[in-house]
């Protein structure tokens, strides 16, 4: 069995035998299970159960793992556990977070509960909150982590050493050290294995990587999340306007980036917030559904008056009422086809200035082609089905149309609403789906009734 199906069946085993638990009365039993699993595995459970058994489990953990329970909760499902709590609890079990998980776990609460919270807190932690949360959220200044490691540049190995031993213990995912001067400017980085396999008299200054990439502290997470992607890097430092280092940004932020970014992408296309809780409340889900419904009645209404435009074609041919859902429906595919391959451009950073002419060009003329292959082989599937060669020509001029049409529009779009800021991927869709109804409806039926109309 692959790991992964392995994974997601253990998670499945574990959910139904606290199942299986709960509705036996066995909570001391759940508690004990609770206690054993890690909080990344609690998280899981938690946000695969409905609301009445989560408040029940949120009950039974153990409150030292609450903090790490909730980092790696969805927004929807964090902040409803958090309004089970005080905010002295809130602020005790928040205590000792790394700087970015803190900022995830406070950003969205509400400014009486966020004073609350701060009053709570020690002034130590007070500050980490309040310098965590000055950065813009879904930049690099919000992801970052300020345990960092310096050195000086005038010093050898030996004195690192020393020094590493008399800290005793070293941030997680340390793979670098980064070496600054007197206003802690970066000034380069030496490596874990530079320090383990160079001699030990051996400078700092001497050895130390001079062209170490750092990472501007307003620049986005996703343009982060890729340049991880492209280096291989298991961590990489922030630095501010002036070349002063920030903090560190490790490869386990970068991976819940990419996986936002994933489902971003994913609830985005059937029009859904990222952060929809699978067991959340009925009321609000149907309320954050209901606009992008409204939005899709108002362009199906729009394809409808099309169709409304040749009424009278529709009540004198029936054969053109039942082919007339054939063409938007096949533009509608080839134009998602494009639109998926340069939203993903968009993601990648593949488009710019230079390339993005190319590229609608190209998409123009693959709809082209497209067009012209299966407007030839609807033209013979409707002339052997109906015999007419009329209606087989009609169907396939507009198939031709449509097509080219969506194969355009499946390019321009996205690029279009990118300029607009906003994201291709939550509307480019319904936009889309909007041109190619149109274009295929008002091509076939345009059609059909300029020729069989008389």
């Amino acid at each position: 069995m692959p790991a992964e199906t392995q994974a997601q069946q253990t998670a499945i085993d574990h959910l139904e035998h606290l199942n299986q638990a709960l509705d036996s009365g066995l909570f001391v039993h759940v508690r004990e299970m609770l206690h054993h699993m890690a909080p990344a595995d609690i998280a899981h459970i938690l946000e695969s159960s409905p609301p009445k058994t989560r408040q029940i489990l949120w009950q039974l953990v153990d409150h030292a793992h609450s903090g790490e329970i909730l980092e790696e909760l969805g927004e929807d499902m964090k902040d409803q556990l958090i309004s089970l709590m005080s905010p002295t609890h809130l602020a005790k079990v928040t205590a000792g977070m790394d700087t970015d998980d803190l900022a995830y776990v406070l950003r969205s609460l509400p400014d009486s509960l966020y004073r609350q919270v701060l009053q709570s807190m020690s002034v130590q932690d007070r500050t980490r909150v309040e310098q965590a949360l000055s950065y813009p959220d879904d930049t690099a200044g919000s992801l970052m982590n300020t345990d960092t490691v310096t050195i000086r540049p005038d010093v050898n190995i030996d004195v690192v050493l020393r020094y590493l031993r008399q800290r005793g213990e070293l941030p997680k995912a340390t793979d670098t050290l980064y070496v600054v001067d007197h206003q802690d400017c970066l000034l380069g980085g030496i490596t874990l294995a530079q320090l383990l396999t160079c001699s030990s008299s051996t400078g700092i200054i001497s050895i130390m990587n001079r062209q170490l990439e750092s990472i501007p502290v307003t620049m986005t997470d996703s343009e982060v999340a890729k340049l991880f992607e492209r280096h291989d890097w298991l961590s990489a430092p922030v630095v501010d306007d002036k070349g002063k280092l920030l903090g560190r940004i490790t490869i386990d932020d970068v991976v819940d980036v990419i996986r936002e970014d994933a489902e971003h992408s994913l609830m985005g296309m059937a029009g859904m917030d990222d952060a929809e809780d699978t067991f959340g409340p009925v009321l609000k889900s149907a309320g954050r559904r209901s606009l992008w419904l409204s939005l899709n009645l108002l362009t199906a209404l729009l394809a409808a008056s099309v169709s409304n435009l040749f009424e009278g074609t529709l009540e004198k041919f029936a054969t053109v009422a039942i082919l007339m859902t054939i063409v938007p429906s096949m533009g509608g595919v080839a134009g998602n086809q494009t639109l998926v391959l340069v939203i993903r451009g968009i993601a990648l950073g593949h488009l710019g200035q230079r390339n993005t002419r190319w590229l609608i060009v190209k998409e123009l003329l693959i709809g082209v082609l497209n067009g012209l292959l299966w407007a030839g082989l609807i033209f013979i599937a409707v002339w052997l089905w109906k015999h007419d060669v009329t209606l087989g020509l009609l169907i396939a001029g507009a198939m031709l149309v449509n097509l080219t049409a969506a194969g355009l529009a499946g390019a321009v779009i996205p690029i279009l609403l990118k300029k607009l800021h906003i994201d291709p991927a939550l509307a480019g869709g319904m936009v889309l789906t909007t041109v190619t109804d149109v274009v295929g409806l008002f091509a076939f039926l345009g059609l059909a009734t300029l020729f069989l109309g008389h």
